[in-house]
């Protein structure tokens, strides 16, 4: 067996339950915020789990591929690739992802989870920070299975590590709404096509926040201004109820 490839599977398994275990809500407002004197509302909460995803996703697996195995940062998929060509792709996905994430925030399913910070769905600067912060844990989130899991395994599966990180990546919606969880099966395999041929796992970051911040500002308009519909007449009767004084 490749120690390279055992390793990587093995460790991919542990960071998750490391990242559950660590990066857990509860732990940090009832444990880690009154040992330190940190705040404990739930925004911070929400950014201790993004931050310590970015740890645990991000820093551990580079150090781990950079130190222990001796890859390059090309290697690890930490370089430009083909960035014309991820660019490209990225430019005729949104829109298909904002229509599609229009659709699916008309669903109550989806309003109830999205955002998953209550607050963000109530306050514009509370919405703004959290999105924000939310990019730590994409960066995490994304290099662990499209840059730990399939440039570290690809030697030996070679292009099949496209479906090697995609499975995990899928098993762990399986809380989200149903047509998500579907899709995450699809979408897995297809950003990992696109950071495979790009050769670089930056192009999943951007792709993947897009989706999820796009989500959270329909769900949001839509909790905020009660109006169901995908037709531009929705559209615009959101506008009017939020615009209106």
């Amino acid at each position: 067996m490749d120690k390279q490839t055992a390793v990587v599977l093995t460790v991919s398994a542990a960071l998750v339950l490391f990242q559950m275990k660590f990066g857990s809500r509860n732990l940090y407002r009832f444990d880690i915020a009154p040992a330190l004197a940190l705040p404990s509302d739930e925004l911070f909460a929400w950014a201790w789990w993004f931050v310590i995803q970015g740890f645990f996703g991000f820093v551990i697996p580079v150090l781990l591929l950079r130190y222990v195995f001796s890859q390059s940062p090309a290697e690890m998929g930490l370089g430009l690739g083909d960035w014309k060509f991820a660019g490209t792709v990225a430019l005729f996905y949104i829109p298909v992802v904002l229509a599609g994430t229009w659709v699916l925030s008309d669903n109550i399913a989806f309003q109830d989870n999205y955002p998953h910070l209550d607050a963000a769905s109530q306050n514009w600067n509370t919405f703004l920070i959290y999105e924000f912060l939310f990019i730590f844990y994409w960066i995490g989130w994304e290099y662990l299975w499209r840059g730990f899991v399939l440039f570290g395994t690809r030697r030996v599966f070679g292009v099949y590590a496209i479906l090697i990180q995609a499975l995990p990546f899928a098993v762990l919606h399986y809380a989200k709404p149903f047509p998500e969880a579907i899709l995450s099966l699809a979408g897995g395999i297809a950003l990992g096509a696109l950071v495979w041929r790009s050769n670089s796992f930056w192009i999943a970051v951007p792709i993947h926040w897009v989706q999820m911040f796009s989500l959270d500002l329909f769900s949001t308009l839509r909790i905020r201004s009660g109006v169901s519909g995908w037709d531009p007449g929705a559209a615009l009767e959101i506008i009017r109820k939020l615009t209106s004084p």
